[in-house]
């Protein structure tokens, strides 16, 4: 793929004229509109647009899938995983990991037509699309990772999942545990005093389920880098888990298969503003001709084998349903 023919499309914004793309994040201090993807073990794509335009994302084909789908886990083995971890929170290494398995079939096609069926079947408020040489995804994402405003910054972690907006203690305990991660991870690149949690614990409704939600905001201390923000914040918390530190060595431990962008961050950035979304909810494919789709629970304590696992099957069936021409 040539690199004037790479296009990016989040939010009503469609980028085209592609005239750079780099590696090194520290490219985002400089001037001009960034599409940008980091990955969950943290290699970056930021690629510089030279048209950034107000418009829907162009029409394309898509054609439903017909090859099955595998697991790089199976519910046996994310379930004995589910028990590796409480045993680890009961020896008081962690207090909660967010488990994944990646899906993946064949397929040659591009995303651009399933990102259309995305917008369509299953809306969401950070949705994107992005094709560079080598990476494509097409992305339905609920969740917010990083708004920047000036110095003002603003993150939306998701934890709790339900299919009625009713929600028990250990989606509760979940959520402000992950809150008060975020709140520490801010208070090092914010102003003092500035930390706030505006909304805590609110329900969302969104296609085909309900998620519990809060808002973490604050003020960037002055002159802060994009390098830095990088460093204090990613991956998110809310899809590794806390201590962060300890849940990255039990992720990297028991899951195997690299979730590559998915659990990462994909958005925007054009000097002293942003809208990065987490990569969850999202298909992507790097031109072998295997498309992938990852999902994933967070584990506690309080966790039920079997209760996750089928959170992890209720977040993939409706998008694995588009993807495949099934959804009534």
């Amino acid at each position: 793929m040539e690199l004037n023919k790479s296009i990016f499309w989040m939010a009503g914004r469609l980028a085209t004229d592609c005239v750079e793309i780099s590696t090194d994040p520290s490219c985002l201090d400089r001037p001009g509109f960034w599409a940008v993807v980091n990955t969950f073990e943290g290699q970056w794509f930021c690629a510089r647009f030279a048209t950034v335009t107000n418009a829907p994302l162009p029409k394309a084909d898509w054609h439903p899938l017909s090859y099955k789908w595998s697991s790089s886990q199976s519910q046996d083995q994310y379930q004995q995983n589910v028990e590796v971890i409480k045993e680890k929170i009961a020896a008081g290494d962690i207090y909660q990991v967010n488990l994944c398995r990646v899906l993946s079939t064949n397929s040659n096609q591009g995303l651009q037509g399933l990102a259309n069926r995305l917008q369509q079947d299953n809306p969401a408020p950070y949705a994107s699309y992005l094709h560079l040489p080598n990476l494509e995804i097409a992305s339905a994402s609920p969740e917010l990772f990083l708004q920047r405003q000036g110095q003002r910054i603003k993150s939306t972690p998701i934890k709790g999942t339900a299919k009625v907006d009713e929600f028990g203690e250990k989606d509760r305990a979940e959520n402000v545990m992950i809150v008060d991660l975020m709140r520490n991870d801010f208070g090092s690149i914010c102003q003092s005093g500035t930390v706030d949690v505006p909304r805590l614990l609110a329900s969302e409704a969104h296609p085909g389920l309900f998620h519990l939600v809060s808002d973490v905001v604050g003020q960037l201390k002055p002159e802060t880098k994009w390098s830095q923000i990088a460093k204090a914040l990613l991956p998110a918390g809310s899809i590794s888990g806390a201590p962060k530190s300890s849940a990255l060595r039990t992720i990297a431990e028991i899951e195997k298969v690299p979730r590559g962008p998915y659990c990462g961050v994909i958005g925007w950035v054009e000097d002293d503003q942003a809208l990065l979304s987490v990569g969850i909810r999202i298909f992507w494919s790097t031109g072998e001709g295997q498309l992938n789709f990852g999902t994933g629970a967070g584990i506690t304590w309080a966790s039920n084998p079997d209760s996750e696992w089928a959170e992890t099957q209720l977040k993939a069936n409706r998008l694995i349903s588009i993807a495949s021409g099934e959804l009534s």
